[in-house]
């Protein structure tokens, strides 16, 4: 038996435990930075493998390290699975919550995770057998939805000295991620003034929400002169407690975006004086508290077209006639146009013609080759960071219905179905075949790094979180 053919059978034969173990996660959701018991269930699984576990990476107490095997190649698997507020949800095509205002997984990494764990698992096993040398490492990544998780780690130096990495996230078909996503920075103005009755000596406060006001009006200001693509949201978090008392303490939480690193750190800059003169034109003070910082994807041919070929020798997906059903009627609940939106952006992401009946179709099982352009994502992603130090690669496979928005009810709902579980068992196939030939094809490996290098253009990875900054 070959090693692809080990690997293939092993992940067969463990379908049934990888569903189950996502499904646990799934019944037991937790947002960033809590997520006990995600972790230390994929950890226990892999330490039962024979993984040595080292916990506490970026100093995040649910972040983990996984690794097997010794000397080089390195190759790194990056797993997710943290939860979203506000999300829980049955595995039903209507609105109902397990728990009220409860979290769920509507972004799938109850998959993510599992399906990462599973490749690892599989290549191991072939490894052994085969005798192959190298050192894999599962990434153990909480905090993805905060952005907090890789970005910390990068930070620590857990990715130095990878030779590559391979990462998935589920989606609504069968395809490489080989575009790019928006570098950002997180942040928290606080706003410090003076509190006063507001009726009876208003003379006497300063207002920190005026602090906040005026900030808003200068950054709406600036969007004029940022870049097309680049973005600034934000939401005041503390706004005071009574309109008769002049509010002593507000607070406005800002993203922004823009396609490159360097981007945002000189919109950043900008942004840092608006404050200051926001304070100035209040009377207050103010304090910047930095939360997170990600890089854009980086992307790399030779490591997407090896997901590519792999996820076509690990075969297309089938779904019965039941899971199209429900996905059907997941689809009739999506908001108008979300449809139309996600076919269309489909088909900038694929090389080839995707035929205008594809539409009809809820769930998409065949391989589809991706674009030499894709468009740039709208979002970010800290693998982002990882890409930066390694060549990286990244897939999509089909776990929910085509259109399905995201960090909805309805991923939540899919993501707990078997429709989510065999979109992860193609991905865990897909990642794992690639990773046996990055093991046993040093040339290909080199290749990839020499795009990785000649990409970079002279740049080296800088992390953009602050010295004293802890993960929250």
């Amino acid at each position: 038996m070959s090693a692809k053919e080990i690997i293939l059978n092993h992940l067969n034969n463990e379908d049934e435990k990888l569903a189950y173990i996502a499904k646990e996660i799934w019944d037991n959701p937790q947002v960033a930075l809590q997520e006990t018991f995600a972790s230390n269930l994929l950890a226990k699984q892999l330490e039962e493998a024979e993984f040595s576990i080292e916990w506490g990476a970026g100093q995040m107490d649910t972040a983990f390290i996984a690794t097997w095997g010794s000397g080089s190649p390195i190759i790194g698997f990056l797993g997710e699975y943290d939860a979203l507020p506000g999300l829980s949800q049955t595995v039903s095509s209507t609105k109902t919550a397990i728990e009220e205002a409860g979290p769920g997984h509507g972004c799938g990494h109850n998959l993510y995770g599992t399906a990462c764990m599973g490749s690892v698992m599989a290549l191991k096993e072939a490894m052994e057998k085969e005798n192959i040398e190298g050192t894999i490492r599962f990434y153990g990544c909480p905090a993805e939805e905060t952005l907090v998780g890789k970005t910390f780690m990068a930070k620590d130096g857990v990715f130095d000295d990878l030779d590559a990495a391979i990462s998935w996230h589920p989606g609504s078909t069968n395809i490489v991620w080989n575009g790019s996503s928006l570098a950002l920075n997180s942040f928290k103005v606080n706003f410090h003034g003076v509190a006063a009755h507001a009726g009876g000596s208003p003379e006497m406060g300063r207002s920190a929400l005026d602090g906040v006001m005026l900030m808003d009006v200068g950054m709406n200001y600036l969007r004029e002169h940022t870049i097309q693509e680049a973005r600034i949201h934000s939401v005041v978090t503390h706004g005071g407690q009574a309109p008769n008392v002049v509010p002593a303490y507000a607070q406005v939480w800002y993203f922004i975006r823009a396609p490159h690193r360097e981007q945002v750190d000189e919109i950043y800059e900008w942004v840092k004086d608006i404050a200051k003169g926001a304070a100035l034109m209040s009377g207050t003070t103010h304090d910047i508290e930095f939360i997170t910082g990600c890089y854009d994807v980086l992307p790399n041919d030779v490591m997407s077209q090896l997901l590519y070929e792999k996820m076509v020798e690990a075969g297309e997906l089938s779904f019965t006639e039941q899971e199209q059903a429900f996905a059907k009627e997941l689809q009739s609940t999506f908001p108008d146009g979300a449809l139309d939106r996600s076919f269309e952006g489909m088909k900038k992401k694929a090389k080839n013609e995707i035929p205008d009946e594809n539409k009809e179709i809820p769930l998409w099982s065949e391989i589809i080759e991706h674009s030499d352009n894709p468009p740039l994502m709208g979002g970010s992603t800290e693998v982002g960071d990882v890409s930066w130090i390694t060549p990286t690669g990244q897939l999509t496979t089909c776990c929910w219905p085509l259109g399905t928005p995201g960090h909805s009810w309805q991923i939540v709902a899919s993501s707990g179905s078997s429709i989510g579980a065999k979109g992860m068992l193609l991905a865990s196939k897909g990642m794992a075949l690639a990773g046996l030939d990055l093991f046993t094809n040093p040339d290909l490996l080199a290749e990839a790094k020499a795009e990785f290098d000649k990409a970079r253009k002279g740049k080296v990875y800088v992390t953009p979180i602050p010295d004293g900054v802890l993960p929250s």
